[in-house]
C-alpha cells in the first residue's frame, strides 16, 4: 500500500463521508471486479460505524456486493474526475474491459479481499449487513466499517485539510448529466 495511505480510526470514519461527496463503489467475487460511482451515500452510526449507498438492481456491482458480502466506499478526488464519471456511465455487463478502459488500477489492503481505487483520498471497507426488504426495495444496501484508511495528503489528525491540499485533492459532488462541483472553501464559526 501507499506510504501517505494511513488507517482511520474506525470512530472517526464517518467523518470521511459527512461532507457528502460523490463516492465509488468496488467489490469483488469470483475473480470479477467492477467500481461504479454513487452520489447517494452516507454514514449511519458511530459504534460500530455504519453506512448506507443505493445500489441500482441493474448494475454490476450490485451482484458482487450481494455475492461476496463486502464492497469499499472511497472518495475519489479531482485527479479523477474523468475516472469517476467513466465508471458512473459504464456498464460492465456491456464492457467486460471497463476497469482496463477506464484506467481503473485496483490493490488491496491487507487481510481483505474487496479491492480498493488507487488514487483515491479515503477508503472504508464495510462488510454487507443483510437487509432483503430494503434492498429489494429500496437498492438500498447497509455496510459496517471494518477497516478505513485516508491519504495523508488530505486527510489527517481525523479531519479534511482540503484548503491545504491542492485542488486535485478536493473531492467531487455530482449533480446531472457530467456536471460535479468540488468542495469549496472551508468556514469556520465563530465561537
Amino acid at each position: 500500500m501507499d506510504l501517505h495511505i494511513l488507517p482511520v480510526e474506525l470512530e472517526k470514519a464517518y467523518r470521511l463521508l459527512n461532507h457528502g461527496p460523490t463516492v465509488l463503489v468496488s467489490a469483488s467475487h469470483g475473480g470479477s471486479s467492477d467500481v461504479m460511482a454513487a452520489a447517494w451515500s452516507c454514514a449511519l452510526d458511530f459504534s460500530p460505524p455504519k453506512v448506507t449507498v443505493v445500489l441500482d438492481k441493474a448494475t454490476s456491482t450490485r451482484a458482487l456486493v450481494e455475492r461476496s458480502g463486502h464492497f469499499v466506499l472511497q472518495v475519489p478526488n479531482m485527479a479523477q474526475l474523468d475516472l469517476t464519471y467513466a465508471v458512473g456511465s459504464k456498464s460492465l455487463a456491456d464492457h467486460p474491459a471497463k476497469l482496463e478502459q477506464c484506467k481503473v488500477e485496483l490493490f488491496h489492503a491487507d487481510g481483505y479481499e474487496a479491492p480498493l481505487v488507487a488514487g483515491c483520498s479515503a477508503w472504508l471497507i464495510c462488510k454487507l449487513i443483510p437487509e432483503p426488504h430494503n434492498q429489494q426495495t429500496y437498492d438500498l444496501f447497509i455496510g459496517e466499517v471494518v477497516a478505513a484508511f485516508a491519504d495523508a495528503r488530505v486527510f489527517r489528525n481525523g479531519h479534511w485539510e482540503f484548503e491545504t491540499a491542492g485542488p486535485d485533492w478536493r473531492s467531487l459532488h455530482y449533480i446531472a448529466g457530467g456536471t460535479f462541483y468540488a468542495i469549496g472553501e472551508k468556514a469556520v464559526v465563530k465561537t
